[in-house]
């Protein structure tokens, strides 16, 4: 999902008029100035410097802050036009440095870039907040919500109104001086904290690799594995070794594959100790630390818990709610566990080995476990599944549904090497550039995320989006293709689901615009488009064998779909761990909390079961600690995968199936164009007719509807 950390109130306001930029932030002005270049002008990233990004932010700043100071002192009587849209067009400058400045942190990190962010990342925070507890400002906001229904405003027009009001209030805006001055320090303090977590997660993926040298130690690695650690070492300066990186996309295949028990031990507590070691990078302390901000903070705010105040603004509306569905599938999902151990431990046994199924078995042993039950061999799977031909499966399949064309281009600047663009038309008109970083490397952190460099809007002209896509592959050796995982490929439909929703918004205001909707609704339109990748349609041309150049058989891909609901237990399981463990750390209010400890106890009254972990164990648990961004909000994967079943389900059973015209087109109208137009549950009601049902959720995964 998009990580950008908009400002509430700073919108995209790109190319918008500007005020004059103060005289000491010269070194940063090419960060600072309108984007220039083809397609409304596109990031300068062949021009960006380190040294100039803590300048740039500082005259940016200045600037946002000189805007909002005439807004609030405006001696006219405020107006949607010249206080709620002319906060819309406020903080153009912001948006342009923090563009590059998010990227270098997050795919380009070193030891220059992280002195930068931790030095800034509390200045953002007070930024912020002066913005947020203006008490001017908020009045002006006031006065126009309240009058907003006798204001002649279009719908669009109150909804921004109603969000920017309810952004300010849940910010402190009616405090007294003393509280804001706290909730101001807590942001301060919380940013500091959140650069921390992330940097000794960065450091530990980074500096703890497995360096592998025999044949003996390579037991069971299929080629293209090998091929992507032989690279790996090579770019860490070791050729002719092989290098297991501290990544899920590195450890995921080694513990699939690799017939060395000790390595798979080995590898498996080196991934799930990361910020776990009791050394420097360690990030337990500092949890505690984000905790007994957060509840404080929602206290003054007068919320009874963090995941209270979180959650008021979302589809959820309260942690009860979300508890309530977890809870649901959390018996199903660890009872499939318990079928899933079983059936491993049986070929364990007949091999007598005398092992016991433990958490680095539990991938080896499920993959002897699909090939016995369905003649299925993953690794067989993955041989069609190439990189490059999956990309180009991924824009088909957009084509075919939405109508979207992409076409390469080489004519913008790119920020390394690898990341590749495209035009992105629908119509025959230009909708707006699609860029993709699809590979590992050092100073990149681990996982895939989707960016938005641009939001689209039309207040004053059309402003088309910019959107990216980062992932973490692992390279193979130069002219060889990249093979990826089901799983992986999967994962590469999801970020691009979020691109599309990116691409497709067609609103006004840019508060408003594409992904910039609750959390627990984000990853709903991401986790629908996963729907095309198992199509016959998108599996027959685009699922090449890397050798032979044939289509994957049909008997091959009836196998998977066949085995579709295998290993839902693990999958499931592991996720709804890291949920349950979320919602339970932000609802204990202040009581002292040991990371560790309290981990291992709550999972223990759940009956967690002891042959996996969580998905993210909560040292490592970026999505909740690295920002304020999933805190008591990881549940909304599961929320939002409710509405992205039932909504594959309408294309099901619609004539056209997956590719059905009429059904794509409620989509765009109601779910992917609107944004944060119109209530969520409104809008998905307007697609489907009626209000979710978790059934088609439980069938997906193949466990009881009850």
């Amino acid at each position: 999902m998009d990580r950008r950390m908009f400002l509430a109130v700073s919108s995209a306001a790109l190319g918008a008029a500007t005020l004059p930029l103060p005289a000491f932030a010269a070194d940063g002005a090419v960060l600072l100035a309108p984007w220039t270049g083809p397609y409304g002008g596109v990031p300068p990233f062949d021009q960006v410097k380190i040294a100039d990004f803590a300048p740039a932010l500082e005259a940016a700043m200045a600037q946002e802050l000189a805007e909002i100071d005439a807004i609030a002192n405006n001696s006219a009587p405020a107006t949607f036009e010249n206080t709620i849209a002319a906060l819309e067009r406020a903080g153009g400058a912001l948006e342009r440095v923090n563009t590059p400045y998010w990227v270098w942190g997050g795919t380009l990190s070193n030891p220059e870039m992280r002195a930068v962010e931790t030095a800034m990342a509390p200045r953002l925070s007070a930024h912020s907040d002066k913005i947020m507890q203006n008490a001017k400002l908020f009045s002006r906001i006031e006065q126009v919500y309240e009058g907003r229904e006798g204001a002649g405003l279009t719908p669009e027009q109150q909804r921004l109104t109603w969000k920017r009001w309810n952004a300010f209030v849940r910010a402190g805006a009616k405090l007294d001086p003393a509280a804001k001055a706290r909730v101001a320090q807590i942001n301060g303090e919380l940013a500091q904290a959140f650069t921390t977590f992330s940097q000794n997660l960065l450091a530990d993926e980074t500096d703890y690799v497995l360096y592998l040298k025999t044949e003996a130690e390579l037991r069971g690695l299929p080629e293209d594995v090998r091929a992507a650690a032989a690279a790996a070492a090579t770019e860490r300066n070791r050729p002719g070794e092989y290098a297991i990186l501290n990544t899920r996309s590195s450890m995921d295949p080694f513990l699939t594959y690799s017939a060395r028990r000790d390595l798979r031990e080995k590898v498996w507590r080196t991934y799930y100790s990361r910020g776990d070691n009791g050394d420097a990078h360690d990030n337990k302390a500092g949890i505690q630390k984000i905790l007994k901000l957060r509840v404080e903070r929602a206290r003054l705010l007068g919320y009874p818990t963090h995941a209270h105040w979180r959650l008021e603004a979302a589809m959820a509306k309260t942690p009860e709610a979300a508890m309530d569905l977890l809870m649901r599938v959390w018996p199903a999902a660890t009872a499939r566990v318990a079928e899933e151990v079983a059936e491993m431990q049986a070929i364990a046994d007949a091999e007598r080995g005398g092992v016991k199924i433990e958490p680095w078995d539990y991938r080896f042993y499920a993959e002897k476990v699909r090939t016995a039950r369905y003649d299925l061999d993953m690794n067989e799977v993955k041989a069609y599944l190439q990189l490059d031909k999956l990309v180009d499966g991924m824009f088909w399949a957009a084509t075919e549904v939405f109508g979207m064309s992409f076409t390469p281009i080489s004519d913008v600047p790119v920020y390394h090497p690898d990341v590749r663009v495209w035009e992105v038309q629908r119509g025959g008109s230009h909708l707006g550039l699609f860029y993709f970083d699809p590979y590992a490397r050092t100073g990149k952190r681990s996982g895939a995320w989707m960016n938005a460099y641009r939001s689209q809007q039309k207040m004053d002209g059309p402003v088309t989006p910019i959107v990216s896509n980062n992932s973490n592959f692992v390279k193979g050796a130069a002219g060889q293709p990249v093979l990826i995982s089901w799983d992986d490929a999967t994962t590469l439909f999801h970020e691009f689901g979020h691109a599309i929703h990116g691409l497709l918004s067609n609103v006004t205001y840019p508060s408003l615009s594409g992904t910039r909707v609750p959390r627990d609704y984000v990853e709903f339109p991401s986790q629908v488009y996963e729907a095309w990748l198992p199509t016959r349609e998108v599996l027959s041309r685009f699922a090449l064998h890397h050798e032979t150049g044939e289509a994957m058989p049909e008997a091959l891909a009836q196998k998977i779909e066949q085995a579709s609901t295998f290993r839902q237990g693990f999958e499931v399981t592991e996720y709804l761990a890291s949920a349950l463990i979320d919602m339970k750390l932000h609802l204990a209010g202040d009581a002292d909390i040991d990371p560790g400890a309290f981990e291992r106890e709550e999972l223990a009254k759940l009956g967690m079961p002891r042959e996996l972990p969580m998905r993210h164990r909560t040292p490592q648990f970026a999505h909740v600690f690295a920002s304020d961004g999933y805190s008591a909000g990881y549940y909304s994967y599961l929320w939002a995968e409710v509405l992205s079943q039932d909504a594959a389900e309408a294309f099901k059973e619609a004539p056209g199936g997956m590719y059905d015209k009429a059904v794509a087109g409620r989509l765009v109208d109601h779910i992917l164009s609107v944004g944060d137009t119109v209530d969520q549950a409104e809008a998905y009601r307007a697609f489907r007719g009626r209000d979710p049902d978790v059934g088609a959720y439980l069938r997906d995964k193949g466990f009881p509807v009850t």
